[in-house]
Formats: structure tokens, sequence, C-alpha cells
């Protein structure tokens, strides 16, 4: 029998939604708010999605519950936030539907954004982690919302997580959520602030790491080649014209996109810095292109 004070109501507003959480187990709690604590609101609501996490009676097993849905079962910690990401991830989608949701980390640099996509596990994370210790702010990590019509960013700022320990000296926080197959850093652990406020996009990169280079580098691609790199990307094209490819033409045509081979992770942060100086001095000098 689980104590009724263990039973905990956690709610957050992300991407405008209310979404419900209600805890029959401490430790999944604890978890959870770590792991969205950015987005976390004290009051009462009608959420828009509605969750219950429980353990199986014989404690072996997590258990995710959604009213009208089949219960979905988690081994362990690192399983449990996997299933609620990608629930939440897939769910949000369908709310909000006008907006173009990518697979990559979205930070912010006084004021303009930019997105940094790349297939899993290729470093994406480990670079918006390295460039949060370098002045940029913290929008999302793996799932980037972005309006069509505005080209803003959405901020959706849950823990980064990562999937082995960065390099030195991008070193990890000590309360950084450790589970069996991945890192998570909370929001309040980051170096640098989060964004809660929507953000211009204003510029793309499109990361391969290539670690034997000794200096990374980047070069400008082409309006028809961001959309095609963008429409491999999109999370939800069905939702939108053209099956999802209008949309990725809206981005490319309107924000400057990059290849970027990363290197080492300092001279990287500092080639990004760079390009989007040179965008500041484009925007403030249309003549200079």
């Amino acid at each position: 029998m689980i104590a009724m004070h263990d039973c905990q109501k956690l709610v957050f507003r992300m991407i405008g939604c209310l979404v419900a959480i209600k805890c029959r187990d401490r430790p999944a709690a604890e978890l959870i708010r770590a792991n969205f604590a950015a987005m976390q609101i004290h009051q009462a609501v009608d959420p828009d999605l509605e969750y219950e996490i429980r353990r199986q009676p014989d404690g072996s097993q997590f258990c995710l519950a959604r009213r009208g849905r089949e219960l979905i079962t988690a081994a362990d910690e690192s399983e449990l936030l996997f299933i609620v990401e990608k629930e939440l991830t897939i769910e949000l989608q369908k709310l909000r539907r006008k907006l173009y949701f990518l697979h990559a980390a979205a930070l912010s640099l006084a004021g303009r954004g930019l997105l940094i996509t790349a297939a899993s596990g290729t470093g994406k994370s480990t670079t918006a982690w390295a460039l949060l210790h370098h002045g940029f702010n913290y929008l999302s990590d793996e799932l980037a919302p972005v309006d069509l019509d505005s080209l803003r960013l959405q901020p959706y700022p849950h823990a980064l997580c990562l999937k082995k320990e960065p390099p030195l000296p991008y070193f990890l926080p000590p309360r950084t959520l450790r589970t069996s197959s991945t890192l998570h850093v909370p929001v309040a652990q980051l170096p640098n602030s989060a964004i809660s406020e929507t953000t211009p996009l204003t510029a793309m990169f499109f990361l391969e790491y290539c670690p034997e280079l000794e200096i990374p580098t980047a070069r400008t691609i082409t309006k028809a080649e961001a959309a095609t790199r963008l429409f491999v990307n999109a999370l939800n094209p069905l939702a939108h014209e053209q099956d999802g490819l209008a949309g990725a033409a809206v981005i490319a045509q309107g924000v400057p996109s990059f290849h970027l081979k990363s290197a080492e992770l300092g001279l990287t942060c500092e080639l990004v810095k760079a390009i989007l100086g040179e965008l500041d001095v484009k925007d403030a000098h249309p003549s200079v292109r």
C-alpha cells in the first residue's frame, strides 16, 4: 500500500499546454520534477494532458498510465524518462499542430536563436552543452518547435540529456541526474540561463562531428539543401502542407544555414559565435554581403 503523502501531482506548462503527472512513487516524482522543473507551475489547473506514474505491485517496474490508453512499462529510471519524453513529444505535437517540430537543440545568443541539428548520438547535445559555457542561453535540447508564421523558436527547457560524459573542461555539475544509460543536466544546473520566451530563429547549423579535424569548419549551404536537411529532421511533417515540405522551405528561405564540421569543442563554439557575429554585421549593414 502506498501512503497518500507519497502521491504527488506535478503540473507543467509545456509549449503553451498544461501537463499533469501524478506520481505514486517518490523517486519517480523527484526524477520527473528535476527533469522538467523549469516548466513546473504551482496551481490547480484543468490539464490538456494527464498521466499517472506508479510501480508494479512487486516494485519491479514503473508504469505510465493515461486514461483510455494501454499501460506502458519501464524497467528503470532511464527507460521511464525515455518513455515520458517520447509520449510528451508525440502528444504536444498533436496539440500544437501549427508549430513545425524539429529534432534539434535550440539556443540563443544576445536574443538571436539558433538550431543545432544532427543525427542522434553524433554530438548535438554535447555541442549544445559546450556552447552554454560560451555565453549561449538554453531553449531546448532534442525538441525544437518553430512557428512558421514568425520564424520564432518556442522554448522547451527540459533537462539537457547527454549519452556520455563530455570532454574537459565541460564537466558535468554534481546534481546531474544519472540513469543507467543517460545523463540529464537540470536547467538549474546549466552554466547559463534558460530562455522562457519565444526567440527569433536567425541561424541553423547542421552538425557533423569530425574528430580527425584539427580546426572546425563551416560552409554556407543553399536554401534547397537546408530545406532537405530540415525535412529529414522534422517530427510532425504530415501535419503541414505538402507533407511538411512547404514548412521546411519556409524556414530554409528565411534563415541562413551552415554545414558545421565540429572538432575540438572550444574552437567549434568560437566558430559558431564568429558566424553569428558576421550575421549581426550583415543585418546592421545590408550592403555587406
